[in-house]
């Protein structure tokens, strides 16, 4: 339990990471940003979740706000994950959880 917990919480931690990135990366390169590498890069790490959250929201939802709400999923994904883990830390002892 606490591994598929752990795996939940870092696979959400590295989007929204690479979310996060790709954004600021967006604000400070610009009308140029798609020609950025590392832009480029973090695109890539954050297309599945942004893919998956245009999947299960409604078409009321415009295309530029996907990645924002995609945001959010994961970051409530990332609590949840981690209020988990605190929780099972709790139960099996803080010493098993290191």
């Amino acid at each position: 339990m606490l591994f598929t917990v752990s795996t939940i919480k870092l696979i959400a931690e590295v989007a929204l990471l690479g979310l996060f990135g790709q954004w600021v990366l967006g604000l400070l390169a610009g009308a140029k940003k798609n020609q950025n590498l590392f832009y480029q890069i973090l695109q890539i790490v954050g297309k599945p979740f942004v893919i998956a959250t245009r999947a299960i929201t409604p078409k009321q939802i415009i295309d530029r706000h996907v990645p924002l709400v995609a945001f959010l999923l994961l970051l409530f994904i990332w609590l949840a994950a981690t209020l988990m883990k605190i929780r099972t830390c709790l139960e099996i002892g803080v010493e098993l959880c290191k």
